[in-house]
């Protein structure tokens, strides 16, 4: 089994399951269809980085996952993080909730 911040979900935080599901369900795109391709408001990646991290998006915990979502280095990394940083919580917080919206896709 790979390393991860939480093993109910390999590579990512612990609550990161859970956002995927509520995503799911209340996307919706200008014509009003649930689950069609947006950008998650600045709200719910502020709500996730403060159950993550306090809301530090520079958390660096020890835990083998980095920046205020959390996300394990081979998840970035595979999510195209390392166009921004070679960590997570080396990029900026943009870049991050770039790489998150990856990371849902």
């Amino acid at each position: 089994m790979p390393h991860s911040c939480d093993e109910r979900t390999p590579g990512v935080g612990l609550r990161w399951g859970v956002v995927v599901l509520v995503l799911a369900g209340v996307a919706t795109a200008p014509s009003g269809r649930a689950g069609a391709a947006t950008r998650v408001a600045d709200m719910v990646w502020d709500g996730l980085a403060q159950c993550e991290s306090g809301g530090d998006w520079r958390a660096d915990s020890g835990n083998g996952c980095y920046g205020g979502l959390q996300i394990w280095p081979p998840t970035w990394e595979d999510a195209g993080g390392l166009r921004f940083a070679d960590r997570p919580d080396h990029a900026n917080r943009r870049e991050r909730t770039t790489v998150g919206e990856e990371i849902l896709r």
